[in-house]
């Protein structure tokens, strides 16, 4: 029986972020890598269909759009200037999102490419609609393909390499694990290539300060990260919960043995679980924007059944916020007794107090979300 990993976190994950680099998509370079993206969209597939057993939700962060331009264009140096990056990256494109399309329609399960800069995660309104479409698409049986949008972004927003982008998808889905295929085996002590005494890190705690110190800096001349972005992707997906894993993206069945808990590379164990971080995040909005108060069967609903808050349910509204800012839910004592994200603007939610969602499109023009805040995004914070 292969070793398995002491932590069972990559075989219980139900939402997993795949975030491959552009040394592997493009073998070195020399163009998209055909069998390559075949295998792993077979194996992502799989993890969609449940044939482990597991259905799964899966992203896939996927590099090389600039290193396919580059090829396409005849240019052997990656460029420096922006403007030469992002036209390369529009050339590139087509063909990655052509290539993952074709490939994954082969294995019976649908595509979808989005492209996002920092500033769409940073943005409050644009990161809940970015949530809002990946979540949708993942109910929809469909593997969405996410790479920077190299085609817009200047020096201000970008994100620098695709690991911190994998993390920063895996926070924004509230992924249970991010799994960073790369063209090498794992972790290392030291640099195995200068210290032979190099030891191979098989498991170890997400966010320590002792694995920034054993990684190296870029990788090759075609991609932008090394082993340095992914320990800190390690770290800022372990901010919401998620764990990750960090592996060989030629290794037979990677996607599929590593979901199944087999010890492959270095895996990254998140110390904290997904709802308590997701809950540490919201309490630590000391200024909140507004609140909302509901009556005393939506209060009950949010309180014992884990309910989304709906409109329907709530009897005012305070304050000035907008979609996306954290607000309080109180009852109708007036007592807090949850936190979470608005779906809507108080100006809106004012309109929809006590209404059903079925009104929602009379009184605005448009239908957003049939929660005021969906429960993955509210915590409670008295019982």
């Amino acid at each position: 029986m292969n070793e398995k990993f002491n932590s069972g976190v990559l075989r219980e994950a139900r939402r997993i972020v795949v975030k491959v680099g552009s040394s592997l998509v493009t073998n070195e370079g020399r163009g998209l890598d055909e069998g390559a993206i075949g295998e792993w969209s077979r194996q992502l597939a799989a993890l969609v269909r449940g044939d482990g057993g597991i259905r799964r939700e899966v992203i896939m962060v996927s590099s090389g759009a600039v290193a396919e331009g580059m090829k396409r264009l005849g240019w052997t140096v990656r460029p420096r200037e922006i403007h030469e990056l992002q036209a390369a990256a529009a050339v590139g494109q087509m063909g990655l999102a052509q290539m993952y399309e074709t490939k994954l329609r082969e294995n019976g399960v649908g595509s979808a490419q989005v492209l996002l800069t920092h500033a769409d995660l940073a943005d409050r309104e644009r990161y809940l609609n970015a949530r809002s479409t990946l979540l949708t698409l993942l109910t929809l049986g469909v593997v969405p393909v996410i790479n920077e949008n190299d085609t817009v972004v200047n020096d201000e927003i970008k994100f620098g390499d695709n690991d911190t982008l994998g993390a920063l998808v895996a926070n924004l889905v509230d992924a249970d694990a991010l799994i960073i295929l790369t063209d090498q085996k794992g972790l290392y002590t030291a640099d195995p290539r200068r210290d032979p005494a190099a030891q191979f890190v098989h498991e170890a705690r997400a966010g320590d300060l002792a694995l920034e110190a054993m990684a190296g800096g870029a990788g090759s001349s075609i991609g932008r990260g090394g082993m340095l972005t992914k320990i800190l992707a390690a770290k800022r997906a372990a901010g919401s919960g998620a764990s990750t894993a960090i592996a060989w993206g030629r290794e037979p069945d990677v996607l599929l043995r590593l979901s199944q808990g087999e010890a492959i590379g270095t895996l990254l164990v998140a110390q904290t679980g997904k709802t308590q971080a997701r809950k540490q995040w919201m309490a630590d909005h000391l200024q909140l924007r507004g609140a909302v108060t509901v009556d005393g069967g939506a209060a009950q609903k949010l309180r014992t059944e884990g309910k989304s808050l709906l409109p329907i349910g709530m009897t005012a509204v305070e304050g000035d916020f907008s979609r996306g800012d954290v607000i309080a839910v109180r009852d109708p004592s007036g007592a807090e007794i949850a936190r979470g994200l608005a779906n809507y603007a108080s100006a809106e939610a004012r309109l929809l107090c006590r209404k059903p969602s079925s009104e929602f499109e009379r009184l605005l023009g448009y239908t957003a979300e049939a929660e005021m805040v969906h429960r993955d995004n509210l915590v409670l914070t008295s019982h």
